[in-house]
């Protein structure tokens, strides 16, 4: 990748207060958004994403529906994906073969990172490319991708899970979430990227109860459907997150267990739901998964990271305008471990850890 301006920034551009419904921006978002819309106004995306006809599917979950025709359609083909710990191959698709136009910016931080020895690295190297995603899902998605000329695959490193939590952290918006999926998971491209984007509207996973399991670690399982792990992160305690859930993360891969991980603001976890609780920290939720292996198909309704996290990008009207909460639950449920095995996982990793 070529160069590009960089965006340089310490822990003190984190933002500890963020309101919903209120338009403050950072930094971060200005750089982003900007950016972002410069490149859409030079036509580099594969289409002119518009303001996407939105849903709110009755229910108790409040998924938010989205209709993207034209993702579905026009997007690059995902690669054929046989295992989660599949090597990185050169003669694929990577990011190091995109138009350089795609490129936004080089994260940068001033000081030196403090996680362990896999991200140790001196304090003048850039870590992280933002670029942006020639198909959108919504307003602002960009793909981060640590370290792209080091060709690793899609495995999370404590620098990719640094770089997602710290992302979230630099934006004033509430809305501005950052996601993985795995291979297996749904993941297209077998280069280490992570994707980020702007939603607008508030998650049930943002205030989802849950039951604190591991806490040297932070680690609860959620106790709302789609069960899964959940870490809740505040700057104080980066670094011991970071490393906790690259941990969990190690085991699911050394299994072979595809997983999606999710990043967003929300409340300090609680075994009983809380709306009043103040969203400042962040909450960072690990699905493990049934692997879905091959080439996907891209007019299907595929599980993968937003889905889970209650966000539903549609590819065709019929089933945008038809879904339910009942009906979406029944597609997600053939996609999670059964309980036996997600119960057994949650052993092994408490003792892991």
């Amino acid at each position: 990748m070529v160069d590009c301006s960089v965006f340089t920034y310490t822990n003190k551009d984190f933002i500890s207060d963020v309101c919903s419904g209120q338009q403050t921006r950072s930094r971060f978002d200005i750089a982003l958004r900007s950016g972002w819309t410069e490149k859409r106004n030079a036509g580099l995306f594969r289409y002119h994403l518009d303001d996407l006809e939105t849903r709110i599917l009755p229910g108790p979950c409040g998924y938010i529906a989205q209709l993207n025709i034209l993702r579905g359609i026009e997007r690059r083909k995902p690669q054929e994906i046989l295992s989660v710990r599949q090597n990185f191959d050169p003669k694929q698709f990577n990011f190091n073969k995109i138009d350089p136009k795609e490129l936004l910016f080089e994260l940068q931080t001033e000081s030196e990172s403090s996680c362990d020895a896999r991200c140790h690295q001196n304090s003048s190297k850039r870590k992280c490319k933002v670029i942006i995603n020639v198909s959108p899902l919504e307003f602002g998605h960009c793909l981060l991708v640590p370290e792209p000329d080091r060709c690793q695959p899609q495995i999370l490193t404590p620098l990719a899970v640094r770089i997602g939590i710290e992302t979230v952290l630099l934006s004033a918006d509430p809305g501005f979430r950052v996601g993985f999926n795995s291979l297996g998971g749904f993941a297209s491209v077998n280069h280490l990227h992570l994707h980020g984007y702007y939603l607008n509207y508030q998650l049930r996973i943002e205030t989802s109860p849950a039951k604190l399991i591991l806490p040297q670690k932070h680690l609860y399982c959620l106790l709302d459907f789609p069960v899964g792990f959940l870490f809740y992160v505040q700057s104080s305690n980066l670094d011991l997150i970071v490393n906790a859930v690259c941990g969990l993360t190690d085991i699911m891969v050394d299994r072979n267990i595809a997983h999606n991980l999710f990043i967003t603001r929300g409340c300090p976890p609680q075994r009983e739901r809380d709306m009043s609780s103040s969203q400042n920290g962040v909450r960072v939720i690990v699905w493990p998964r049934v692997s879905s292996f091959g080439a996907k198909e891209e007019s299907a309704f595929n599980v993968a990271l937003c889905e889970l996290a209650g966000h539903l990008p549609f590819k065709n009207k019929e089933d945008y305008e038809t879904a339910t909460e009942d009906g979406v639950q029944d597609i997600i449920r053939k996609y999670l471990l059964p309980q036996e095995e997600f119960s057994e996982l949650q052993k092994h990793v408490m003792k892991c850890l």
